[in-house]
């Protein structure tokens, strides 16, 4: 009678330590599965960031162009309200003046 209960005791005990090893299995796989789950997003983010810095940069060559070309004919574009002697300009331009007495 003995034996059948340390026997008994024993498949409860493998029992426990299998459906343990089974949790912490789990508990890995979705550990695992979130770190995938991020790097992909890491990864669709620094796509999206290469992505925006090429436009940025096509904008700028558009504007650059464009910028060129209109002052090629008018060498003032974009300077027609830069009178240096115009307080806002000045202060726009250096900064505000400074009250130190």
């Amino acid at each position: 009678m003995q034996a059948v209960k340390e026997k008994l005791q024993d498949f409860n005990a493998a029992r426990k330590a299998k459906a343990e090893a089974r949790a912490e299995e789990k508990a890995e796989k979705e550990i695992a599965n979130a770190r995938k789950n991020i790097a992909h997003e890491v990864r669709l983010a620094k796509e999206a960031e290469a992505t925006m810095d090429i436009h940025v940069e096509k904008a700028g060559r558009i504007a650059e162009k464009e910028i060129s070309k209109h002052a090629s004919k008018n060498p003032n574009v974009g300077y027609e309200n830069m009178n240096s002697t115009d307080p806002a300009t000045v202060e726009i331009t250096n900064g505000p003046a400074s009250t130190i007495n």
